[in-house]
C-alpha cells in the first residue's frame, strides 16, 4: 500500500486556531462530514462509548462559553463536546483500566484532523469548567466530557505560523 502522501501534509501543517471569524459559519454538509470521521474512529472493542454535541444555537453557545474564558474562543461559530460514556467503554480485565478517555480522544482526534481537512479551524480545549460545562449540557451520570473544540474559519487576516516544536524522533521512540 502506498504511503498517503496528502495525510502526511495533513498532519504536518495543522495547527490548532485561535482566531475565528464570528460571521462565516460552517455549513452543515461540512459539519457532518467532520463529525462523521468522528463516529468512524475506533474504539476498544468497538464499543463507541461516545456522543458528539454539536452547539451552534446562539443561546447554547452563550452557555458554552461561560465554562471558558478565552476571548478567540467566543467568536466561533461551532462548538463540539466529545462525551464519553463510562458504563459503555470496554474494560480491562486484569485491573479494570476503563478505555473511555481513549476512545474519547482518538475520536476527538479525529475530528479535528477531519476539520483540518476541509478547512475549517479547530482547537482541542481541555482547560474548561467542567462542572459548569456538564451543567450547560446536561451531561449526567456516567457520562463525562473529554474535551471541547470550536469549529470555524479562521479569520481573514490570520496567518498559521508554520512552526511545529516538537521532540525528536530519538526522544519519542525507540526500536526495540
Amino acid at each position: 500500500m502506498p504511503f498517503d502522501m496528502e495525510f502526511t501534509e495533513l498532519i504536518n501543517t495543522r495547527e490548532s486556531i485561535r482566531s475565528y471569524d464570528p460571521s462565516k459559519p460552517v455549513p452543515e454538509e461540512t459539519l457532518r462530514k467532520i463529525l462523521e470521521a468522528g463516529r468512524l474512529a475506533l474504539s476498544a472493542a468497538n464499543r463507541q462509548p461516545w456522543r458528539f454535541l454539536l452547539i451552534s444555537s446562539p443561546a447554547m453557545l452563550e452557555k458554552v462559553r461561560g465554562c471558558y474564558g478565552r476571548e478567540w474562543f467566543h467568536d466561533a461559530p461551532h462548538v463540539v463536546a466529545v462525551v464519553g460514556m463510562k458504563d459503555q467503554a470496554w474494560v480491562r480485565s486484569h485491573d479494570g483500566y476503563n478505555a473511555v478517555e481513549t476512545d474519547a480522544a482518538i475520536a476527538m482526534t479525529h475530528i479535528i484532523l477531519a476539520a483540518e481537512n476541509e478547512g475549517v479551524g479547530a482547537c482541542w480545549i481541555a482547560n474548561y469548567d467542567p462542572v459548569k460545562l456538564r451543567e450547560a449540557l446536561d451531561v449526567t451520570g456516567d457520562q463525562e466530557v473529554f474535551g471541547i473544540t470550536p469549529l470555524g474559519y479562521p479569520r481573514p487576516d490570520f496567518r498559521k505560523s508554520g512552526i511545529k516544536k516538537r521532540k525528536t524522533p530519538d526522544e519519542v521512540g525507540r526500536i526495540l
